[in-house]
């Protein structure tokens, strides 16, 4: 093999500085913030043609967790900020396209982060 030859990746557009975060109002409950606390799941509708999620800002996944922005994308789905209004805190969901082989191997890496996660609570004891 050349090891002379750099063995790096073309930069990507994504690869950049991050943007500052936004900056978030302070509220004291979320019924000030606008959040109703019992939210309804979105309507129904069709995945895009590339089997994305289509979802609107400001609308609820199950009646936990309220969209606020998209985070990023990639091949195997979308990164979702969100509300999450049992633990009253921001989480990132990732929504994985709705292809069978993304699924598969999104379940894969749910098998891997839970052996992980299991493994570490023995280790921490």
């Amino acid at each position: 093999m050349d090891w002379s030859r750099s063995r790096k990746r073309t930069r990507q557009v994504w690869d950049g500085a991050d943007a500052p975060p936004p900056e978030r109002e302070v509220v004291g409950s979320l019924t000030d913030a606008g959040i109703p606390r019992g939210g309804v799941s979105p309507p129904w509708r069709e995945d895009d043609r590339d089997g994305h999620y289509v979802f609107d800002l400001g609308e609820n996944l199950a009646r936990r967790y309220k969209i606020l922005s998209k985070m990023g994308e990639g091949t195997f789905g979308r990164v979702l900020e969100c509300w999450d209004r049992e633990t009253c805190e921001y989480v990132a969901i990732k929504v994985v396209r709705s292809i069978r082989k993304y699924r598969d191997a999104a379940m894969i890496e749910i098998d891997v982060l839970n052996r992980l996660a299991e493994n570490e609570r023995y280790r921490s004891l």
